[in-house]
């Protein structure tokens, strides 16, 4: 329905606070903000969020995150990230494939162990991916038995493909192995043997991994943006049935336009209206958080993110994106989320991964709630709201000036007067000139070239390259005989 819903309380554009304007603090306004600045929410929709207790916080940075080139995170940075990832009030957190790797294990090791004993909050779910065979729920339930802990302390992600290009031609001969049909069969059987045989694998799954004790299991299937919404809807009703609790549609190749997630999520949520739905959007079109956004407004309860949006590709919907859309745009607030501590997580990421953020980036960037322009900075110490409506408090941050070729007298006159020095027209005059002319310099003697070398060679060196890898099969291989 059309509506502006109001600002979260003490975020009105009439509540800045007056340390924004520096020691000297702003001019006082004469009228109210609001009536000389429109409020960012003062737009109509017909979005029907959840009440914001609701909405649940649904962490991938531990699992989809270091899907990212390159990126591998240590157990023991894993779970210094979810220590940090639970403090700042996320809900859910996946910690990735237990039945793959002795890290993934030792990973959710510590996440439980550390949930136990307080260090991580008792309410924090904790997701463990599985494909949909009996193969992958006994491993991970052995795992799971091997820690000490009773199956049912986690949430076990249950997933297959939707979209009839993954069902054929990904899953095709796995799903004639377990009919026991030749493989030869594979391209001419229909794409509807395939939807039915996937359906069947995908339940027969659930209804396992409940025998063997699951209580918590989130299913769907990859692919969903590409995928019939006939079908979608078919695998969330039967996945109910067969014992799930949570269907989840992605869009994993990052491809959902904010209109097609306005037509097809209500739709996919009509067809389990009881039971909270799960959105999972990457952003190869740079919409990851709009569409969550959008999402949200029309049936999905529980949102997928990633720190900093690390992911495959471009990445996926990066947590702090989506927050501050819902938060400044449509008022919504996430009862007990530490928005002001978004900024210190972003900076961790960014140490444990090795991938950085760029300094433009809403709300988490260096540069952010930095001023240079002598135009902008002119008009952030009358008031800040002039160029800036995000309260920088809000995120744990502070307003900083930048002084170069762009700056201005007034810029000059504010630092020398926080440095406790009189202000003289003619020395700011100098002052100006000289930083301006120090600045040309540095710029006449820059050379970044060495930078971006380095630049690049870290990230292309994150992962291991092909040469590598050949050279690890060649030493591998058995030494031919004399």
């Amino acid at each position: 329905m059309p509506g502006t819903p109001p600002h979260p309380a003490g975020h009105g554009p009439a509540d800045l606070p007056s340390e924004w304007g520096g020691e000297q603090g702003p001019v006082k306004l004469q009228e109210p903000l609001e009536e000389l600045a429109r409020d960012p929410t003062r737009f109509s929709h017909d979005l029907s969020f959840p009440p914001p207790a609701k909405i649940r916080v649904y962490d991938d940075t531990l699992r989809d995150g270091e899907q990212m080139p390159g990126v591998a995170i240590t157990p023991k940075d894993k779970y210094e990230l979810a220590r940090m990832l639970s403090d700042i009030g996320v809900h859910i957190m996946d910690v990735g494939f237990p039945s793959v790797s002795e890290g993934e294990r030792e990973t959710l090791r510590l996440v439980l162990g550390g949930r136990k004993r307080g260090e991580i909050r008792p309410d924090l779910e904790v997701v463990c991916m599985m494909r949909s065979t009996k193969g992958d729920i006994d491993a991970t339930m052995r795992v799971i038995d091997g820690l000490g802990f009773k199956r049912d302390e986690v949430t076990y992600f249950i997933f297959t493909s939707a979209s009839d290009l993954h069902v054929k031609y990904k899953l095709g001969k796995t799903l004639l192995h377990r009919d026991g049909i030749p493989e030869s069969e594979w391209l001419e059987l229909p794409v509807s043997y395939y939807r039915e045989a996937n359906l069947r694998m995908m339940c027969e799954a659930i209804g396992y991994a409940r025998e063997q004790g699951a209580t918590s299991i989130e299913f769907g299937g990859e692919d969903g943006s590409r995928a019939d919404v006939d079908y979608i809807r078919e695998i969330h009703r039967e996945g109910l049935k067969a014992g799930g609790t949570r269907p989840s549609t992605p869009d994993t190749v990052g491809c959902y336009s904010p209109f097609a997630v306005r037509e097809y999520i209500p739709a996919i949520k009509a067809a389990a209206p009881d039971a909270p739905l799960v959105v999972h959007f990457h952003n190869d079109l740079g919409l990851g958080a709009w569409n969550t956004v959008m999402a949200l407004g029309s049936g999905a309860e529980v949102f997928t993110t990633s720190v900093n949006g690390i992911g495959e590709r471009t990445g996926n919907a990066p947590m702090h994106q989506v927050l501050m859309q819902l938060r400044y745009l449509f008022g919504i607030e996430i009862p007990g989320f530490k928005y002001e501590k978004l900024r210190t997580l972003a900076r961790h990421l960014e140490k444990v991964s090795g991938i950085p953020v760029q300094p433009t980036e809403p709300g988490i960037g260096l540069d952010v709630f930095s001023h240079e322009s002598g135009i902008h900075t002119a008009g952030m110490l009358i008031h800040p709201a002039i160029y800036q409506f995000l309260p920088p408090n809000d995120f744990g941050a502070e307003i900083t000036y930048v002084y170069g070729k762009h700056s201005g007298a007034l810029a000059i006159e504010h630092a020398l007067r926080d440095a406790g020095i009189r202000p003289e027209a003619e020395l700011v005059a100098k002052v100006l000139s000289e930083v301006k002319r120090i600045r040309e310099e540095r710029a006449e003697r820059s050379d970044f070239s060495e930078f971006h070398r380095q630049y690049y060679e870290h990230l292309n060196t994150m992962g291991l390259t092909a040469d590598e890898v050949v050279e690890i099969a060649t030493a591998l291989l058995p030494k031919p005989s004399a």
